[in-house]
């Protein structure tokens, strides 16, 4: 009996990760074909305002919000204007210039490496030299995809940096997130960020003459479409298989993304995958599997140097009680373990596992 319990365990975090998946990289399919008769601004106001009210009131109604402070409210609505506002304004903008699907995609995959790369020196970890390895190899992969799409797009060139600013604003995300105690719960959280997201985008929308929405019915399909798989279902699938499988195998799902984004890309939008598409995908998947490898290793030392304290601390008092060399060079050895420990085996923080599609 158990052994059917396990199996149909597995069979269903299987099924969850592969949902996962398909309903993340909706978000970048729906927002493509979406905005080709809407303005990205316009379907991003629609998408967030009637979300925002809806968990607002489911909010109130189950006092999600209690007890949370001021100061951390300040903080959730700054890492909601830079992790859903700022990027996903510029997300849809690049799908809107014609970027491809599956290159836009690559956001999520090579995160991991440009944060383990960023977080280290602004927050004072050390940075393994497999991360580097990492980083350079995703930096090749990026550079093929992005080369492979350069002649089969109607983007112009300088509109890939709209790329970078949505990199740059998860980044800016994740650092507050990093710094920050933050103690709201996960509908608060969503809550929160919605709702700065929507009232930023009103502004623009307003300012840009963008606020009111075609009269198609397309258009709200779509809007519905958004908030429901990318925003909701992949959220709460995330959380799901963060408790189920950890924060290394999530983040190996996430590079999954691309690859299928580009895949489901080709074969609704007609968007062009060559071979050199995929060695790039083949290289970002070789950087991200080396630092996730790197950061599993790391974090399995880490019970072992726990370890390591509890024996310094129980013996602390014989060592005091020797007094010799020896003694004081085994409690140097025991603080450098600890301090090593506290640099290293940190797992790539998804800071912005709120943020949506």
């Amino acid at each position: 009996m158990s052994k059917q319990i396990g199996i149909l365990s597995g069979a269903v975090t299987v099924a969850a990760a592969a949902a996962f998946v398909v309903t993340w990289s909706s978000g970048f399919l729906i927002a493509a074909i979406a905005t080709v008769d809407a303005s990205p601004v316009t379907l991003l106001v629609w998408r967030f305002v009637p979300l925002a009210v809806i968990l607002l009131i489911i909010v109130v109604l189950t006092g999600a919000a209690r007890g949370i402070g001021a100061s951390d409210v300040r903080r959730q609505s700054l890492i909601g204007l830079f992790s859903q506002f700022g990027y996903c304004t510029a997300i849809y903008a690049a799908l809107a210039a014609g970027i491809a699907t599956g290159t836009v995609a690559l956001i999520d995959a090579v995160q991991p490496l440009v944060i383990a790369m960023l977080v280290g020196p602004l927050l004072g970890l050390r940075v393994r030299g497999a991360q580097w390895v990492g980083l350079a190899a995703g930096a090749v992969g990026v550079v093929f995809v992005v080369q492979s799409q350069l002649g089969g797009s109607d983007a112009h060139p300088l509109v890939y940096l709209l790329l970078v600013v949505a990199m740059g604003c998860l980044i800016a995300g994740t650092i507050i997130q990093r710094r920050s105690n933050l103690q709201t719960g996960v509908l608060a959280t969503l809550t929160i960020h919605a709702t700065v997201t929507a009232g930023a985008l009103v502004l623009l929308s307003a300012a840009t003459g963008t606020l009111l929405p075609p009269a198609s019915v397309s258009f709200w399909i779509a809007t519905a479409l958004a908030a429901a798989f990318p925003t909701l279902a992949a959220y709460g699938l995330y959380w799901w298989l963060l408790n189920r499988v950890g924060i290394t195998a999530l983040n190996a799902l996430l590079f999954l993304i691309a690859p299928f984004t580009a895949a489901a890309g080709a074969v609704l939008l007609g968007e062009s995958v060559t071979a050199i598409t995929l060695l790039g995908f083949l290289f970002c998947g070789v950087g991200v599997a080396t630092v996730l490898v790197s950061e599993a290793r790391a974090t399995r030392r880490r019970p072992a140097d726990s370890g390591c304290r509890r024996d310094a601390a129980a013996g602390s008092e014989a060592e005091h009680a020797l007094g010799d060399d020896d003694a004081r060079a085994g409690d140097r050895h025991h603080r450098a373990v600890d301090l090593e420990s506290d640099e290293a085996g940190t797992p790539e923080l998804r800071a912005l596992l709120d943020r949506d599609r």
